[in-house]
């Protein structure tokens, strides 16, 4: 076996830079597999998914968090963190820097240190394609609102699991970004393509889909109005207007208690949300379920959970050692 391969001594770590992880063949239905396993151990295995902890100056120039999950399913512990300087991009000061640390919890040792840039925007496309999967199974047609990372893999994340879908629409102010989007869809799904629009209320009255996932400079919000009976809107950044939430037949979130702590921009002028009618495990579990009625306009909030971190950092970890990828160095004395 090269040593590569081989477990990390106790003493020692391997670091797993964003060159290290890319093109490493994990599929987007090896994800989607993957989270969705991820969520249903929270109530099956021994998963845990405590809040997040966040930290932020009173002048809001940055934002620090800190997750630790475990993943039951893979018997992996992990660790995240991190840290956004300018997140209001205010100052043309943006900074983004984050890591995952790893730790196999049957032998009690480090798997790796990995970089987040690749892992964040497929474990959160996969939940939203999940989300929407559940809500409106039939859908023909959706609509992504925002054009960067996320915006970039939704719809082949959206494709691999509702491979019907007909009519894919994109959103968006940036001409770079929007052809990111098209040159992505492409990279998978070479005889796809998707209509970029400039009429909001039209595209998002006629999507049964609606993806909102533009970053805090988004000039405008799908309203609920516009939504057609059966919609689903899918929030994970900006680009859905909190009335959608207040006023959406049906609500669904990845976990309640982290909405509470992360969706403070959605709350009513008196502070207060509107309750959920169902967590994504508990809808994957066929424990609950994703709408009451198909004329429900349905609402999920995708707020991201450590676990499916974890869960597909070990798989992207794995992978990228059988590879010989990363650097092995002595961290902790031996």
């Amino acid at each position: 076996m090269n040593s590569l391969n081989k477990p990390a001594a106790p003493a020692d770590l391997w670091v797993l830079p964003q060159a290290a992880l890319e093109d490493l063949g994990v599929s987007y239905r090896e994800v989607l597999q993957v989270v969705e396993q991820a969520y249903k151990a929270l109530r099956n295995g021994d998963s845990q998914n405590p809040l997040k902890t966040i930290v932020e100056p009173m002048d809001r120039h940055s934002i620090s968090y800190s997750m630790v999950g475990r993943d039951g399913a893979s018997h992996t512990v992990g660790f995240k963190v991190v840290y956004e300087h300018d997140p209001q991009r205010t100052r043309d000061a943006y900074q983004f820097h984050s890591f995952i640390f790893l730790c196999d919890d049957r032998t009690g040792r480090p798997i790796a240190l990995m970089d987040v840039v690749k892992l964040g925007p497929l474990r959160t496309s996969a939940t939203s394609a999940l989300m929407a999967r559940a809500a409106c199974p039939n859908a023909r047609s959706a609509l992504v609102v925002g054009t960067g990372v996320q915006g970039q893999v939704a719809l082949p994340m959206l494709l691999a699991a509702m491979p019907d879908l007909e009519r894919l629409y994109v959103y968006g102010h940036y001409a770079e970004g929007l052809r990111a989007v098209q040159d992505t869809l492409h990279k998978h799904y070479p005889l796809r393509d998707v209509v970029v629009v400039d009429d909001l209320p039209a595209a998002a009255g006629e999507a049964d889909i609606i993806l909102g996932v533009a970053g805090l400079s988004a000039r405008q919000q799908v309203q609920r109005a516009w939504l057609k009976p059966g919609a689903v809107a899918v929030l994970v950044g900006y680009g859905i207007d909190a009335d959608v939430l207040h006023g959406a037949d049906y609500r669904i979130a990845t976990d309640t208690a982290q909405m509470q702590v992360t969706s403070a921009d959605l709350a009513a002028a008196d502070g207060s949300l509107p309750a959920v009618d169902a967590e994504l495990p508990d809808i994957l579990l066929g424990l609950a379920p994703a709408r009451r009625h198909p004329d429900d306009v349905v609402f999920a909030y995708n707020s991201g959970m450590v676990v499916t971190d974890v869960a597909l950092g070990r798989l992207m970890a794995d992978r990228a050692l059988t590879q010989n990828r990363g650097q092995r160095v002595q961290l902790w004395s031996a």
